[in-house]
């Protein structure tokens, strides 16, 4: 449920009382499809009972469609989907041991919890043999280490091992399951004597076996259109958004939010870990770009009446992140206008001193002299919410600091 969580689709807080009740219902189903009867579960390796195969190649390709429309349409995010990494020696060792194991026990871990749970002696045996298993290889590990973590294959998925897009596995994989049903079936009826199926059990099988083919025809001729997520801003408004500059904050707006009012800013410094603890301005926290639209800065980012500004050195980093976070539908982002480079030019540069009577230039450079001397001296004044009493606190000395992005 983890990647659905951003999405909003399932509350965060309720994520592991979803997880008891599915896996509740998961036990509850295995039972009552008789997965606790050991004869029913080896029936498989003898010909004589194949409900084991279509009920997990059932439950397979119909997780496959899910994700794959799921994921097309945006509803989950497959970023936050994990993928174990293959280390292929000890899948094929561990796929060995655990065909053996299904064969002489008659159960595989799923399956002997749910028989144990209602009493099954044979299934609390075999659960009691899994344990000694565990404890063995913990306990052996550095025995069995280099041929566990060996020809380390990172996280593959077959159609990239395979060469095909994903919609064309899908497809190989629905027709695979169907070949599989129609050829055990016949396996099946023949072993146990069975007649062949009335008429109205074969519509109803036709009727499954073509809903699936559509759907795996559907698969394949699907555009191959850009996946966006439930909260994903449409390409046309991000270019609008691009195109109104009022995102940008500029030296001296950034100067005087911090002076008059940080407690109603947000300010994300995008730099290296060693880059912000070096100097980084009041207030900010580090957020590195490529992590800002991760899960659990999400929330971070989107706090209730802050205006969120992003800088780094210069611009680029920060418009990067910018267009990452509003593209995922993140709200009130704003970029420092030239990043932390130009901020520095604009306070610590040369005021002009040439003659003027313009209202706004005078306002400038007395403003600008005024934020110089608050950021070199470390002068922060916070005015109580109870009161108009002002009370100073130590700030941080500003260093000019050149950069890339």
């Amino acid at each position: 449920m983890g990647p659905l969580l951003p999405q909003n689709i399932i509350n965060g807080d309720l994520n592991f009382f979803f997880a008891l009740i599915i896996g509740i219902g998961f036990g509850f189903i295995l039972e009552q499809a008789g997965f606790s009867s050991s004869r029913k579960l080896a029936g498989v390796f003898y010909g004589y009972d194949f409900v084991v195969l279509k009920v997990f190649f059932t439950a397979g390709i119909t997780a496959a469609i899910g994700i794959f429309f799921f994921d097309y349409f945006g509803w989950i995010d497959m970023n936050f989907v994990y993928i174990n990494p293959l280390f292929l020696y000890s899948a094929i060792i561990g796929g060995v041991i655990m065909g053996i194991g299904f064969i002489l026990g008659g159960f595989c871990p799923g399956t002997s919890i749910a028989a144990a749970a209602i009493g099954k002696i044979d299934a609390i045996v075999f659960v009691l043999g899994i344990f000694i298993g565990v404890f063995i290889f913990g306990y052996f590990y550095d025995v069995f280490e280099n041929i566990y973590l060996a020809k380390n294959m990172g996280d593959l998925r077959v159609h990239d091992a395979l060469g095909l897009s994903q919609a064309w596995f899908l497809f190989a994989l629905i027709l695979m399951a169907l070949t599989a049903f129609i050829i055990t079936q016949k396996i099946e009826n023949k072993s146990n004597k069975f007649k062949e199926l009335l008429n109205i059990q074969k519509l109803n099988v036709n009727y499954s076996f073509g809903f699936v083919i559509i759907l795996a025809i559907i698969t394949v001729l699907l555009p191959q259109q850009k996946k966006t997520y439930l909260h994903e801003v449409s390409k046309i408004e991000i270019a609008e958004k691009l195109n109104d500059k009022s995102r940008l904050v500029s030296a001296q707006q950034l100067a005087h939010h911090i002076i008059h009012d940080a407690n109603k800013l947000l300010i994300i410094d995008l730099r290296t870990k060693q880059e912000y603890d070096e100097f980084h301005l009041p207030t900010a926290i580090n957020i590195q770009r490529n992590d800002v639209i991760l899960k659990e800065n999400k929330k971070t980012l989107q706090p209730e009446d802050k205006m969120v500004i992003f800088y780094s050195n210069g611009a680029q980093d920060a418009e990067l992140a910018w267009f990452m976070a509003t593209r995922a539908g993140l709200k009130n982002l704003h970029v420092l206008d030239g990043g932390l480079n130009k901020f520095f030019d604009v306070l610590f540069g040369e005021i002009a001193d040439f003659e003027t009577k313009d209202i706004r230039e005078l306002s400038d450079r007395r403003f600008i002299a005024f934020a110089r001397k608050f950021f070199q001296d470390g002068e922060v004044y916070q005015r109580k919410h109870s009161g108009g009493e002002v009370s100073k606190d130590s700030g941080h000395t500003v260093k000019a600091v050149k950069g890339g992005c």
